[in-house]
C-alpha cells in the first residue's frame, strides 16, 4: 500500500500459513447459491459406463468452498485478472462444452 496515496493508513504485513494446505486438481466446478452465500464444489469429471453400457460421466467432488458474496466478487475479479493476463500472453482460451470435448463420443 502506498502511504502517499492513503495518508493516515498503516501498511499491514500479511503472512501466509501454508502448513495445513492441501493441493488438489479439479477439471470441473458445480455452483450452488443462497441469498447469503455461494457454494463451489470442485472436482473431477471421470468417464464411466452407465447401467446400459452407454457413456456416462461421474463428478467426483474433491473440495467444497463456501463463501459470502463479497468474497465471491473478489474471487471473480482476481480470476478475471489472471485469465486476462494469461490470454494476453498466450492467446484466447476456448471453452468447449463437455459433450464436444475429446473422448466424449
Amino acid at each position: 500500500m502506498n502511504e502517499q496515496s492513503n495518508p493516515g493508513q498503516q501498511q499491514v504485513q500479511i503472512r501466509l500459513d501454508e502448513s495445513k494446505m492441501q493441493t488438489t486438481y479439479a477439471n470441473t466446478i458445480r455452483t450452488t447459491t443462497t441469498p447469503d452465500e455461494i457454494v463451489l464444489d470442485f472436482g473431477l469429471n471421470l468417464p464411466a459406463q452407465g447401467q446400459d453400457q452407454s457413456p456416462a460421466m461421474v463428478f467426483a467432488v474433491g473440495s467444497r468452498i463456501v463463501m459470502n458474496w463479497t468474497a465471491a466478487k473478489r474471487l471473480a475479479i482476481s480470476l478475471q485478472q489472471a485469465v486476462g493476463a494469461y490470454e494476453a500472453r498466450f492467446g484466447p482460451i476456448e471453452v468447449v462444452p463437455p459433450q464436444q470435448q475429446p473422448g466424449n463420443g
